[in-house]
């Protein structure tokens, strides 16, 4: 039976909450019991496992991206998009890291699909009109463009800047300067 007050929306925000300040691989039921001050079993009720768990919270942080991400994206086209999208991004990953890392769960075919995963991809897709780009390039484009977000910004986390007297905000932007002229000279095949 379910306790009172527990529902799976509350928990996978108190999970999320928690992968934020623990990292997600620390997120398990015992914990989240623990926060709740209940038994594991009881959460059960809502949840299968520790997997289920953590792709609830990886589902929950899509979501609010995409939320994140087309505001950021209103009214805008082009470079302005790119770098609405991809300051949404960074932002949201630095604000809410473990979040952050569950949505790099492999998730299977079926959730993925249902997941605001597929606005993601659409939102992606629509800027890359706007610099012409269509397939297979803008799969291509994509691929670099999710590469390069989550390759700054898992620097970033771990402190692979530091070394450097060059303020990481300068990097960014540059980054992004680099990408726009990429995307709007994009090699013929």
């Amino acid at each position: 039976m379910a306790r009172a007050g527990l529902t799976v929306e509350r928990l996978t925000l108190a999970a999320a909450e928690l992968a934020d300040e623990v990292g997600v691989d620390n997120v398990t039921v015992a914990a989240l019991a623990r926060h709740f001050g209940v038994k594991d079993a009881s959460l059960y009720f809502h949840l299968k496992n520790a997997r289920d768990l953590r792709v609830r919270i990886a589902l929950l942080a899509l979501a609010e991206l995409a939320d994140r991400v087309a505001a950021a994206l209103a009214g805008r086209a082009g470079k302005d998009a790119l770098v609405a999208f991809a300051n949404a991004y960074r932002d949201y990953a630095r604000q809410h890291p473990g979040r952050y890392a569950a949505m790099q769960i492999d998730l299977d075919p079926e959730t993925a699909a249902a997941s605001a995963g597929v606005r993601h991809a659409e939102m992606t897709r629509a800027i890359l009109r706007g610099y012409r780009l269509a397939e297979p390039d803008q799969t291509d484009a994509v691929r670099m463009m999710h590469s390069t977000f989550h390759g700054f910004v898992s620097l970033e986390k771990t402190g692979g800047f530091r070394h450097t007297p060059r303020a990481t905000d300068d990097s960014w932007t540059r980054t992004l300067d680099a990408l726009d002229a990429v995307l709007a000279n994009w090699p013929p095949h």
